[in-house]
């Protein structure tokens, strides 16, 4: 039987606040409870916003919270390599293609077909692409490369899910509850409502939904609990796993830690900052209450 592996998988861009605590005590109890593994993952493709305090911080904030993972730590940083390859798969079937319009051009093109009835947006609300930069030629496209046009990969979802017609099964994935033993349901996989995503851009070698599948599958992680705000990812995610041949995880999606005003908290949110609650005193029992779980494990999540 293989043993379970989790991950939390953060940001370095960022102080950790509650929403973070919670999802990592979360993998850390499963993991416990599972007598399984618990990694951590150093998300730090975005040079621009990825600070090495920030990194730093995680440690800390993670080891105070009691939580314990395996070294060495994988970084993003380091596997660039693996995304390249991962494109190269995709882009050898067909399945990718640069688009060149700036996201002003791209709002002016969803403005116009607005006019005509509201453009489709996908699960996170934002315009599916509306661009026909999979019509040019390779020639076009070669050209505009070479002269240094700015540019995206598109995963064309057309011909992806076209590839996939002759599979009997449609793509699904078990939700689990906080007893990482029991599969509550199984989920149909809709990955069409993403439109043509953005797989990685000229100056940005991956992105969030190429990544995470590739390094789950380099980890050898077996279940990837995570908050509800990415629960419609995971059609796309499946997507790209069958698309890649990569192992297929089981999911737990928990509920968001919100503000006041029923908000998602972010990392600009100072006063539920791990760092600002642990200088005023704050316990890990207490951040452990906070975020609703008890003190020696997961609550019903």
């Amino acid at each position: 039987m293989t043993m379970p592996i989790f991950r939390f998988a953060p940001s370095p861009n960022g102080y950790l606040h509650l929403g973070h605590a919670l999802s990592a005590l979360l993998n850390f109890d499963m993991a416990q409870r599972s007598g399984g593994r618990f990694v951590l993952r150093i998300e730090d493709i975005d040079a621009a916003r990825c600070r090495l305090e920030y990194e730093a911080a995680i440690y800390e904030d993670l080891a105070w919270l009691g939580l314990r993972w395996e070294e060495p730590v994988l970084r993003q940083s380091a596997r660039l390599g693996a995304y390249e390859a991962a494109l190269g798969q995709l882009d050898a079937i067909g399945l990718i293609y640069p688009s060149f319009e700036s996201r002003a051009e791209i709002a002016d093109l969803v403005a116009d077909r607005d006019r005509a009835g509201p453009w489709p947006r996908d699960p996170d609300g934002v315009p599916l692409y509306p661009g026909r930069a999979k019509n040019l030629s390779a020639t076009e496209r070669r050209r505009r490369r070479e002269a240094g046009a700015p540019f995206a990969l598109r995963l064309d979802m057309a011909a992806a899910l076209a590839g996939r017609r002759g599979c009997t099964t449609p793509l699904r994935w078990a939700e689990i509850g906080a007893d990482p033993n029991i599969e509550t349901h199984t989920v149909v996989a809709d990955p069409a409502a993403w439109g043509d995503v953005i797989l990685a851009r000229r100056d940005v070698p991956t992105s969030y939904h190429l990544s995470v599948v590739v390094d789950d599958a380099h980890q050898g992680v077996t279940h990837v609990v995570r908050g509800q705000d990415l629960f419609h990812a995971t059609s796309l995610h499946r997507l790209l796993q069958a698309l890649l041949w990569l192992p297929q995880p089981v999911y737990h999606h928990h509920r968001l830690i919100c503000d006041a005003e029923g908000r998602k908290l972010s990392k600009s949110t100072r006063a539920t900052g791990l760092r600002e609650l642990r200088a005023a005193g704050a316990t890990p029992a207490d951040i452990r209450r906070a975020v609703g779980l008890l003190r020696d494990g997961p609550c019903a999540d």
